[in-house]
């Protein structure tokens, strides 16, 4: 495909409207994600519920977008683009309608699983498309673009859903996302070419691997916190990730068109670019779903007030990652990302010195530097991804960066739950290992009303102190996880490939 700049201006118009098209889809799908995080704890009190079903408000979409995504790159290249882009926008939109008019709590569950098929779809094929369309230093700039507007959904998620839960209740908070992907398909069928890249065999064996293994882990690690390590279902799922894991590896190997090109992992440099969204889940994502169900469940903030703070985290994330695209020429991706890992990992280590007396006033200067820290790789990993295959295999590279980056987060956001469940449970007392164990659960996903009835002998004092308690050893944690991760980029992207650089030029 030609240049940008040698096209004709009615060419260039269009791939500004496509870019719109695909932009208004990415910030559709992270506002329903960090929107639905702030609603669970209203769902709480208005639902009796397990923990599970409680965190599958969150959790099914993450799994179902994440492991997804590989089979829907997959499916962009072989069946066209702007199909499947239509498709996933259109999808959402109807599982939207399902969720605001969801009678109980599991109808909910199963919407938000629909929405992350949906999202899988509309994603990997927006994305390659906009990797088929734009070359050169024009496509970093794109995906750059592309980036912050997926943060700016992260950002707005939280405000937005405090401010409509407050207004017209929780069933508002999933209408937003549900409206720009109905605008995102109606101007898509307008503008959007139609693209296709390699047409090779469908890896059904493959997908089904994948998925199955991903649902598994998610689900071993939600149980873990309710039951402990102990329980006989946990083990079963763990067995059942290791088996599905396996049996993926070597499937992926006799494939000759494989979902999963396994010989990528290979290269230092691919292997850092999808460590970057590995490293920005620890430090910044987990973080809209913890905090919010801390502060207006267990803590008693208002909803309002917490998006606020939540809006403090994200606000760098709608100027940065632009910037940095720039500062990239310049000083290199590699010591950028890393510069910004770290100050994420101080800023968290700060933050956990002031958790156990939450205060929203020594709060948002700390969650602005974790902000600041993750927005500097959030501008730049976008246009990395699709520079470490040919262009005829953009939807599996778009594929491949947005399953690490979907999946991570849904991984990483179950593992958390169950930690800070552990964590929250080493510090109550007052019934058997068993009922601990589930009032743990409960604190974890912001329910504290059925916490205190499952514990009648500690305080609602009590029950705050060791949930402060267990996000400070947390945020602790997170630190830690993030600074590792950008002594590892370092490493790896010490020496990046050629096809690396191009997207910073």
């Amino acid at each position: 495909m030609a240049p940008v700049s040698m096209l004709p201006e009615s060419d260039r118009t269009q791939q500004r409207w496509a870019l719109l098209a695909v932009c208004l889809a990415a910030l559709a799908l992270p506002l329903s994600f960090s929107a639905g995080a702030v609603a669970v704890p209203v769902l709480a009190r208005s639902a009796a519920a397990s923990p599970t079903a409680l965190a599958w408000v969150t959790n099914a979409f993450m799994l179902t977008f994440g492991s997804l995504l590989l089979a829907a790159g997959g499916l962009a290249d072989r069946y066209g683009r702007r199909r499947l882009f239509l498709l996933g926008t259109a999808g959402f939109t109807a599982a939207t309608g399902a969720a605001c008019l969801a009678p109980a709590l599991p109808w909910l569950d199963l919407a938000r699983g629909l929405q992350g098929v949906a999202a899988a779809a509309a994603l990997a094929s927006g994305t390659a498309a906009l990797a088929q369309a734009w070359q050169g230093p024009a496509r970093g700039r794109v995906f750059a673009l592309l980036g912050t507007t997926f943060g700016a959904g992260l950002a707005l998620g939280p405000l937005l859903a405090g401010l409509l839960l407050q207004a017209l209740g929780w069933r508002s908070v999933f209408a937003a996302g549900g409206l720009l992907t109905l605008a995102a398909f109606a101007l898509g069928a307008r503008v959007l070419p139609e693209s296709h890249g390699e047409r090779g065999r469908l890896d059904i064996a493959g997908m089904l691997g994948f998925s199955l293994m991903l649902a598994a882990l998610t689900l071993a690690l939600l149980w873990l916190g309710e039951f402990g390590v102990q329980a006989l279902r946990v083990r079963v799922a763990l067995l059942a990730t290791l088996l599905l894991g396996v049996a993926f590896v070597a499937l992926e190997r006799r494939q000759a068109s494989p979902l999963l090109d396994l010989t990528l992992f290979a290269q230092p440099a691919f292997l850092g670019v999808q460590l970057l969204p590995v490293a920005t889940c620890f430090g910044y994502v987990v973080l809209l779903v913890v905090l919010p169900l801390q502060l207006i469940g267990v803590h008693g903030q208002s909803a309002a007030w917490v998006g606020l703070q939540m809006l403090a985290l994200s606000a760098p994330m709608l100027v940065l990652p632009l910037l940095a695209a720039r500062w990239a020429q310049r000083i290199g991706s590699a010591p950028l990302c890393t510069f910004g890992l770290l100050a994420g990992a101080m800023g968290l280590y700060l933050l956990s010195r002031q958790a156990v007396h939450p205060s929203p006033a020594q709060w948002m200067p700390l969650l602005l530097l974790i902000g600041a820290g993750t927005a500097l790789p959030w501008g730049l990993m976008d246009g990395l991804s699709v520079s470490v295959v040919p262009v005829q295999r953009a939807g599996m590279a778009a594929g491949i960066f947005g399953t690490v980056r979907v999946a991570g987060e849904g991984i990483a956001l179950a593992a958390v739950t169950a930690l800070i469940a552990l964590l929250i449970g080493q510090r109550l007392h007052g019934a058997s290992p068993a009922t601990v164990a589930r009032a743990a659960a409960y604190l974890a996903t912001g329910a504290q009303a059925q916490a205190a009835a499952l514990l009648p002998a500690m305080t609602a004092t009590e029950l705050q102190q060791a949930s402060a308690e267990a996000l400070a050893a947390l945020l602790r944690v997170l630190a830690v996880l993030t600074a590792a991760c950008a002594v590892l980029l370092h490493l790896l992207l010490r020496r990046p490939a050629p096809a690396v650089l191009r997207t910073d030029s």
